[in-house]
């Protein structure tokens, strides 16, 4: 027992670090605010407003560009009375490519058969080309999760309409009304990925804001299904920044579900936790995420695997897309491609062994890189590098796809002029894209304009790895490191920030700058 004259005092507690404020640390951001009074003073006070946070006014800012983006695809929507006197979507003179409202969500409601009350995905089949000899049993196309959120957004369109039918609701057609139901959803999806981006480095809240108003979001948020996955994988490398790696690999398994592309992620945690020593770690989040996968598809899997298993048989059967590597090696040279000219429905063998082959050989290139680096790298710089890898080596390279990239390169590569400059660039392939399907003899454009963007986006996004990996060798570059005041923490790393190395592959001294 203390006497009276003791004094006894509680432990320090120490106060956070400070917010981050990109109008001082980025040359962009500080221009930005020149209009408003210029970059936040060094003696101003911040964080004490009630309700205005950077995560609030990032998450107001993604509301409006939302609500852009579904402006944008709302002439896609719009109907018209044909000479019949039915109501028909209004897609008449190639409105969807001359007003760049294309989106997959339109046309797949009925080639899905969503608009079938009774269907149900991978059990409901129906042929395509019908009476001829490639005529073939078709399936949901899509993965379980995003095959399931088509059918369950088609059930609440078919309650919608039963409300409707009695006057108390507005109605249109069952399309346009599926089309709002699912954008509503797809937009919550992406509001999740602003947030889980925010709060993943707590320092840097506002480079979330780059997320939110991202000219990606604007025209390809709505036009598949991919906000769903991102949501997925942001608050799976949120869950594993606060050291959760079971929640990290729920999240990262059901978002693997709805896309593929959250699966890479457990490469870069694969061979970070073995260079810091954190296999259990690892193992946890594996087998969450492999836990998850399954429960997913192994019913389908099993009870309607012919249905289930139509996505990997598609993606496998599909030839290399208009916007892919090979296609624009193959207009500008003449190059017939590994397989050579191909039938209807005919596998491409070859093509498929070498882009798989490309990808693998590129992720071994990346492991190296966790490995050797004189510094380990940071989660999200291996992240970026390998769903990067997958999208320039990949035979499909469809336009939304990119929106995987937009949450990782800004935790990766916080450079606001440097993104937002690489966003502006692949969102304007939008534009030759639409004129080169319309067709040149509805005065559209010719194939070579739209590979033309496509070559100088695939350049953009190389170059952008190639600043990765540059910051990864010189870790004084990289913003977020500097902003930590330590060249070897990683503040998403979870349980591997600050976690000496023991596994290292030829180590090296950093580069000086």
């Amino acid at each position: 027992m203390s006497s009276p004259t003791e004094q006894t005092s509680a432990p320090e507690v120490p106060e956070p670090a400070p917010r981050v404020a990109p109008s001082r640390t980025d040359p962009f951001a500080a221009a930005v605010t020149r209009p408003i009074g210029g970059p936040l003073g060094s003696h101003a006070a911040t964080g004490r407003h009630w309700f205005w946070s950077p995560l609030r006014v990032a998450l107001l800012l993604c509301v409006v560009a939302l609500m852009l983006g579904w402006f944008g695809k709302a002439p896609c929507i719009q109907q018209f009375t044909n000479d019949q006197g039915q109501t028909e979507l209004d897609w008449r003179s190639g409105r969807p490519y001359v007003a760049m409202c294309y989106s997959d969500i339109v046309p797949l409601y009925g080639a899905e058969r969503l608009n079938k009350p009774g269907a149900f995905p991978y059990e409901t089949s129906w042929v395509e080309d019908e009476g001829t000899a490639g005529a073939q049993t078709r399936y949901m196309e899509y993965p379980v999760l995003t095959g399931l959120f088509q059918w369950a957004n088609a059930k609440v369109t078919q309650a919608w309409q039963s409300v409707a039918a009695s006057g108390w609701l507005p109605s249109g057609l069952d399309v346009a009304v599926y089309f709002d139901i699912t954008a509503l959803f797809l937009a919550a999806g992406w509001l999740v990925t602003v947030w889980a981006t925010s709060r993943t480095h707590r320092r840097r809240p506002w480079d979330s804001v780059l997320v939110a108003i991202s000219p990606l979001v604007l025209v390809h948020v709505f036009t598949n299904f991919d906000a769903l996955a991102t949501a997925f994988a942001a608050t799976g490398l949120l869950a594993w920044s606060r050291r959760k790696p079971a929640l990290a690999g729920l999240l990262l398994g059901i978002g693997a579900a709805a896309k593929l592309y959250p699966l890479f992620l457990l490469g870069p945690l694969l061979v970070l936790c073995l260079r810091a020593g954190k296999m259990r770690e690892f193992a946890k989040t594996a087998a969450a995420g492999a836990g998850a996968w399954l429960a997913l598809n192994l019913p389908f899997a099993i009870w309607l695997h012919q249905g289930w298993a139509e996505f990997f048989r598609l993606n496998t059967s599909r030839p290399m897309d208009p916007d892919s590597i090979y296609n624009v090696i193959s207009y500008f040279t003449g190059w017939t491609g590994f397989d050579g000219p191909l039938g209807a429905h005919q596998t491409p063998t070859w093509l498929n062994i070498v882009s798989g082959g490309l990808f693998v050989i590129c992720c071994a290139g990346i492991a190296y890189l966790a490995l050797a680096a004189p510094v380990r790298p940071r989660l999200a710089q291996l992240c970026f590098l390998v769903v990067a890898a997958f999208l320039i080596t990949n035979k499909v390279w469809s336009p939304q796809y990119s929106l995987w990239l937009v949450p990782l390169a800004v935790l990766a590569i916080p450079r606001w002029r440097l993104l937002l400059a690489w966003m502006v660039l692949d969102s304007l392939v939008w534009a030759p894209r639409m004129f080169y399907y319309l067709g040149e003899d509805h005065r559209g454009l010719p194939e070579g304009w739209f590979l033309g963007a496509v070559t100088v986006r695939d350049l953009a996004v190389a170059g952008l790895c190639v600043l990765v990996i540059r910051e990864i060798y010189r870790p004084s570059a990289d913003p977020v490191r500097i902003d930590e005041d330590t060249l070897t923490g990683d503040p998403g790393g979870g349980v591997l920030d600050g976690a000496p190395d023991v596994v290292t592959w030829k180590q090296r001294a950093p580069v000086p700058v």
